[in-house]
């Protein structure tokens, strides 16, 4: 049976819910998306004909901001999946401290099977449809997955077109010869890294010493690694991608495995110097640091007993279900959510934001600077709660996040 994200962030927000005795009255508000919209849009497609293709963009809360969140182009993009998306962004930017509610969009669409211009004219006539709800100080999409900065480029230009001038805050993650931040390709990843290194010094254990095995390595994991290789001194002893995984015990040059994957059509597949593996069993290795970084429900309640990692950190959003989250505390292991683990995105996003909106633009080491800096302080925040509810540490980010909202909800009482 397909298991429903939406209905999983909705047990995951009732748990914290209960937790901390919610109000009734406010559990049933942030329960419910604030808005969700579905378009149906016709593209010319290369031969002459056209193909009509279904998008969505749900913004789940305005109550701290505007909406925040990605536009993913995927086969199985679907209401439910974009729902839970911009749920957990909602937490996600509450629990840094982040001034923005959670949005979300998506494409149901195979990008792979689209040419350049296809793609284009897709992007564009998608943005357009979308552009009665969005705005710079309304809703900001930004890059997930198969999106990337150029789309992003294409979105900027499309609305700017439509309003007749220049509009850098319309979407981050964009290239920096238009506005984008530096920083901002490795901000995820190197999010990951800041509250991996937390976690294991949280525990008790040697960052610098520990093994770490990474699934997943587009963008969130090759940087995570990259970054946890050359600045915490960690061994990553295994990665994995949709080819398959690679292994060794002494540990792998990530530079050089990133630049075998750029060199063999983006893929890890073959690489000469490490034993290949399955993606299963990248997630049962005995490792002291995994980190799920791919799609969702990676880990389930049919693989959790198998996984040997003494933490999780969860680069992805939401790839531990949470049946299979239950069998992992139940073995002590020590999980720091997806949307405290992830947070380096938007981040750095909303930083992005914050310099279109003064046209005035940061250095790289001001970025990386600050964004250590409140990923720091989002843990340890969510530490305390932890402690103080005797609870887990995905729960403890709920009732933190959810606290700030449901706060900005209630002084703004309901209008009219």
């Amino acid at each position: 049976m397909a298991i429903n994200l939406f209905e999983n962030a909705l047990k995951q927000f009732n748990k914290a819910a209960g937790v901390m005795n919610l109000d009734t009255g406010l559990r049933k508000i942030l329960s419910h998306p604030q808005r969700e919209l579905t378009v149906n849009f016709p593209v010319r497609m290369d031969d002459g004909s056209t193909e009509v293709f279904t998008g969505y963009r749900v913004q789940h809360s305005f109550a701290r901001g505007p909406a925040k969140g990605g536009i993913r182009y995927h086969q199985n993009v679907t209401l439910d999946e974009v729902k839970a998306l911009a749920f957990w962004m909602t937490w996600k930017c509450a629990v840094v401290g982040i001034p923005y509610g959670g949005g979300k969009g998506g494409v149901t669409v195979d990008p792979s099977k689209l040419s350049m211009g296809e793609l284009e004219r897709l992007s564009r006539r998608f943005f357009s449809e979308i552009q009665i709800i969005i705005g710079e100080d309304k809703d900001i999409p930004a890059p997930d997955v198969n999106t990337n900065a150029q789309i992003m480029a294409w979105f900027m230009d499309t609305y700017s077109m439509n309003m007749g001038h220049s509009v850098l805050g319309i979407v981050t993650g964009k290239p920096l010869e238009i506005g984008g931040s530096l920083g901002r390709p490795e901000a995820t990843g190197r999010g990951v890294r800041v509250v991996a290194e937390e976690a294991a010094n949280y525990i008790g254990m040697d960052p610098s010493k520990a093994t770490y095995a990474v699934q997943g390595f587009g963008n969130v994991g090759s940087y995570a690694a990259k970054i946890i290789n050359d600045e915490v001194g960690g061994k990553i002893i295994a990665v994995s991608d949709v080819s398959g995984a690679i292994y060794n015990p002494e540990g792998l040059c990530i530079d050089d495995v990133i630049k075998y994957k750029d060199g063999n059509k983006g893929l890890i597949e073959g690489y000469p110097k490490a034993e290949k593996i399955s993606n299963e069993d990248l997630l049962s290795l005995d490792v002291d640091i995994l980190i799920p970084a791919a799609l969702e429900n990676a880990i389930t309640v049919e693989n959790a007993n198998d996984v040997k990692a003494k933490i999780i950190v969860e680069g992805a959003n939401g790839p531990v279900t949470p049946e299979a989250e239950e069998i992992l505390l139940g073995k002590s292991c020590f999980l720091v959510p997806d949307f405290l683990a992830n947070a380096g995105g938007v981040t750095v996003s909303y930083f992005e934001w914050v310099q279109g909106l003064q046209h005035y633009f940061w250095r790289l080491e001001d970025v990386r600077t600050a964004l250590h800096r409140i990923m720091k302080d989002a843990f340890s925040s969510v530490a305390k709660t932890k402690s103080k509810y005797e609870t887990d540490m995905r729960t403890a980010a709920y009732v933190d996040a959810i606290e700030k909202v449901a706060t900005a909800t209630k002084l703004r009482g309901i209008y009219p």
